[in-house]
């Protein structure tokens, strides 16, 4: 259970940095109103967690399934740039979640 509450954590946290782009430094409503709430989500999840798992584990694979997912909803809804070198270091953050999931199992 504390792994699925993990990725969940880490899916909101794709979900309130993506929104955080839209607010404009907090000026518009919604878009801060869905950043704040889903990151206090986030986080209530993420400390949830913590409490089966090692902190080091959890917070590395609760920003990895963030930082990918957003590099992804950057490249696929704001079109960033998408290179194979980038790519590249995004399957090395995969790789790294993969690895401590193995080890913590």
């Amino acid at each position: 259970m504390p792994w699925i509450l993990l990725v969940v954590a880490g899916l909101l946290e794709i979900v309130w940095a993506t929104a955080l782009k839209h607010t404009e430094g907090f000026t518009r409503f919604w878009p801060s109103a869905l950043a704040l709430s889903m990151a206090t989500l986030s986080f209530v999840l993420l400390s949830a967690a913590m409490k089966q798992l090692p902190i080091g584990t959890a917070y590395a694979v609760w920003v990895g399934i963030g930082a990918v997912g957003v590099a992804i909803a950057g490249i696929v809804t704001l079109g960033e740039a998408m290179s194979w070198q980038r790519m590249g270091f995004l399957a090395l953050i995969i790789a790294g979640i993969i690895g401590l999931k193995a080890v913590e199992s």
